[in-house]
């Protein structure tokens, strides 16, 4: 080559150099599918308390390939399925996305509204009500509503649970779709908020009649049942609720055998929990998510572990062999991501909605204080008993319209109509709750600033006020005790401030995210900040969660 063409050579090879580079760095990197895996009711501990029998490709691949952030914390009260799965995705609590539990008072009219409630819509896919469902309750966007707004609506978005509310509140307002399980059909359905039939590909999912395998409702333990060390003795019958027609608690459970009529029985066996993630499955495959030229999000809650726990209770060996399944069927999750998205293509979190007690029975029966605060209307402490001591000085019966969510909620139209002083009906009402010896605290919720609690209380109890869904009165029962009714109680819930509700796992894997854990203080309602981060969009509209920045590359 002559030397003179040499300049003109070099230049020609930068300037196609510096193309490339700017075509290369054209297209911001992202991943290809975000999954959000939230397991109903499950406790932080959960993710350690089987470990040694976890294989190595679900969980423990979750917490050796990705980043666990092991001090998760929700950051209100009461915890709740519709709260936890709102602020997860909002980034936010429920004084602002409004999703004060799972249904609430309108304290402007008294109506007793569910959080994903929508009359105006109908149902697509069953002939039930169950599909009158809609995201209009939810005040404040969501991480999915926000990735829809970054690419124009060009990302692809789907909810699914088998609760409605579980797939309704992550997929958010401007979702494609959201499917959740119908107890009278078997099938999954959606609403005509989304579209006016189900897709060709959900009908045929339907038409499998997967549900009807009588096999999902014969439930024998996985492995020996000698090997279950980490759960009382099977048939822990103080602790454990029975299923239908059955004499024990104990196993095998042929569930298939206390049927009624539908297929909501389905919803107490770990077997639902791998009929939903075959559907999510299907829906990956079906609307080819992760394929596009923009990220797409998949949100799916698995409801199962919530429904055995609440039977059941966390110490029971039904509890024990659901977690083990469930890894299972997260292993096999995480392959077919692996196979059909590409490894390392996908970022996933999983977490939970909340968490729960322990039997109050069983930590009796160990010496640990426990107990129920009883608060229904037969109870000597329930709202029939409230009533007739204000009937007694006020003359007026059914001043307070309910006791639930840990609230005291008054009967405003009553009150007005009466001329009644509403702050010596507090007054009343705290002094009455006050005088319980299983009660910590009672807070006048609009004069919280004045309350001697400890400060990281009173944080929770404003994060979970919404003045127009809330009542005015807060009661914190003493650890170890939640809401319900009688002594012999079976089983578990959930709704409090303590850590065995409120402390989450919360753990990210895939593209973008580091190897390692952090035992600093992180919030549910970081989740969604953290989101927003790694793909590069803004937040949610009501957003105050922090992103957790040691789980970013």
């Amino acid at each position: 080559m002559k030397l003179r063409y040499l300049p003109l050579v070099v230049f020609s090879f930068y300037c196609t150099s510096l193309f490339s580079q700017q075509k290369s760095s054209a297209v911001l990197p992202r991943p290809k599918l975000v999954v959000g895996l939230v397991v109903d009711q499950m406790r932080w501990d959960f993710l350690y308390r089987y470990y040694e029998r976890y294989g190595s490709r679900g969980f423990k691949r979750l917490l050796n390939e990705g980043f666990s952030c092991e001090n998760t914390q929700i950051g209100y009260v009461p915890t709740y399925t519709a709260c936890g799965h709102a602020s997860l995705y909002t980034g936010s609590v429920p004084s602002v996305n409004g999703i004060a539990g799972n249904d609430w008072i309108v304290q402007s009219s008294g109506y007793r509204l569910y959080c994903t409630e929508d009359t105006s819509v109908q149902s697509v896919g069953t002939t039930s009500r169950a599909g009158r469902m809609s995201p209009k309750n939810l005040l404040s966007s969501t991480i999915t509503d926000e990735l829809k707004l970054a690419t124009n609506f060009r990302s692809k978005v789907i909810g699914i649970a088998l609760k409605d509310r579980g797939g309704i509140l992550p997929a958010g307002h401007s979702a494609d779709a959201a499917y959740w399980y119908d107890d009278l059909t078997g099938n999954w359905i959606t609403s005509t908020y989304y579209r006016a039939n189900l897709p060709l590909w959900v009908e045929e999912f339907n038409n499998r009649r997967l549900v009807e395998n009588q096999e999902n409702y014969k439930w024998e333990t996985l492995y020996p049942l000698a090997t279950y060390k980490q759960s009382s003795p099977d048939n822990s019958s103080r602790y454990e609720g029975k299923y239908r027609n059955e004499t024990t608690a104990a196993f095998p459970h042929d569930i298939w055998a206390g049927r009624t009529a539908g297929w909501g029985a389905i919803r107490n066996t770990p077997f639902a929990n791998t009929y939903t993630l075959d559907f999510a499955k299907k829906a990956i495959e079906s609307e080819q998510m992760g394929k596009g030229d923009f990220t797409d999000f998949l949100a799916v809650s698995l409801s199962s572990t919530d429904y055995i726990g609440h039977q059941f209770g966390p110490n029971s060996v039904e509890v024990e062999d659901t977690y083990l399944r469930l890894d299972r069927d997260i292993a096999g999750f995480l392959s077919y991501l692996d196979k059909v998205v590409g490894k390392g293509e996908y970022t996933i979190f999983l977490s939970a909605d909340h968490g729960a007690a322990h039997n109050p029975n069983f930590l009796s029966d160990h010496k640990i204080p426990a107990g129920v605060w009883n608060t229904t209307n037969n109870s000597s402490r329930g709202l029939e008993e409230l009533n007739g001591i204000l009937s007694k000085k006020y003359g007026s019966d059914k001043v307070v319209r309910s006791l639930f969510n840990y609230q005291v909620h008054f009967n405003y139209p009553l009150i007005n109509e009466k001329g009644l002083d509403i702050n010596q009906i507090k007054k009343d009402v705290i002094s009455y709750y006050k005088s319980q010896v299983n009660v910590s605290y009672v807070v006048d919720l609009k004069n919280i600033g004045n309350e001697p609690i400890p400060e990281v209380l009173k944080a929770r109890i404003i994060h979970g006020y919404n003045e127009k869904r809330s009542g005015e009165i807060q009661i914190i029962t003493n650890p170890g005790y939640y809401q319900g009714s009688g002594t012999e109680v079976t089983g578990t819930t959930h709704g409090t401030w303590n850590p065995y509700d409120t402390h989450i796992p919360l753990v990210f894997m895939g593209w973008g995210i580091k190897q390692g854990k952090t035992n600093r203080l992180t919030s549910m309602s970081d989740v969604a900040s953290t989101l927003s981060a790694l793909l590069h969009i803004q937040e949610p509209n009501g957003n105050i969660g922090q992103p957790i920045i040691e789980v970013l590359k």
